[in-house]
């Protein structure tokens, strides 16, 4: 993995995403050092959340570095890449928009190439 993916994989998986969507955190966000506690999302729905936001730097990732490879980089910020079963979630790399040559869309648009 390369340096930069490592580094957007260390603050993904340190930030706690459970009180994301009531609050702006800073980088480094930490729970305990909180002065008023906030909402906090279930367990599962911080999963959720921090899957998207590891789907959307990986867009970024993919699109810029063309041996990024998405389920390293998942497993270093904290997302599970393995069903039940233990075999590799398919769903890891169906959250990505790629075309059927395994190229990624470019960041920020909707369109075909």
């Amino acid at each position: 993995m390369s340096r930069l993916a490592q580094q957007f994989a260390d603050e993904i998986r340190q930030h706690d995403w459970s009180d994301a969507p009531y609050r702006a955190d800073r980088a480094g966000h930490r729970r305990q050092d909180d002065r008023t506690p906030s909402p906090q999302l279930e367990p599962t729905q911080t999963d959720i959340l921090r899957m998207n936001v590891m789907w959307v730097t990986a867009q970024v990732l993919g699109y810029n570095d063309p041996n990024f490879d998405v389920y390293e980089f998942a497993e270093a910020c904290g997302v599970k890449t393995t069903t039940k079963s233990g075999n590799r979630d398919g769903g890891i790399s169906a959250g990505l928009r790629r075309f059927s040559d395994g190229g990624y869309a470019q960041p920020g648009t909707w369109s075909d190439r």
